[in-house]
């Protein structure tokens, strides 16, 4: 649970852009509707999400998105994992500035770790609780496109 009070807090606070090549970023209408996200921070240990109207459009419906697998536990398989416009190597935690919006994914099967690009397709979940106890958006029933 800790990591997911560290991403929160990342994800909130973070005003410095990804070093990064634009050719590694992935953008599309679907990332534009996850970056809608907002946050209101009661003090450190409450931070709570704000739903755009865009984001809860997608609330239980299936959703499709394409980007980096970020492992949260060690392993090659996941079936619990971040899914970031961003390669891992650009990523916060990896020495780079700033920190993407990222969708927590529980995938039905496990999905072998790579660097390349995957595009994923689940029913979405929003949670309207404390971030610091679990990210505010997640694709359940998830599986990966080929």
């Amino acid at each position: 649970m800790k990591f997911y009070l560290i991403v929160a807090m990342m994800l909130g606070f973070c005003s410095v852009e990804a070093q990064h090549h634009a050719s590694d970023q992935v953008s599309s209408a679907n990332w534009d509707i996850i970056g809608t996200l907002d946050f209101k921070v009661v003090n450190e240990q409450k931070v709570y999400p704000i739903f755009s109207s865009e984001v809860k459009a997608i609330s239980n419906k299936s959703f499709e998105l394409q980007g980096y697998l970020i492992p949260i536990k060690e392993g090659i398989k996941h079936t619990r994992f971040l899914l970031s416009p961003l390669p891992v190597n650009q990523c916060f935690y990896c020495g780079q500035n700033g920190v993407p919006v990222m969708v927590l994914i529980q995938a039905s099967d496990p999905v072998t770790f790579t660097y390349r690009r995957i595009k994923v397709k689940g029913v979405v979940r929003l949670y309207r609780g404390n971030m610091i106890d679990y990210p505010p958006i997640s694709m359940v029933q998830a599986t990966v496109i080929r």
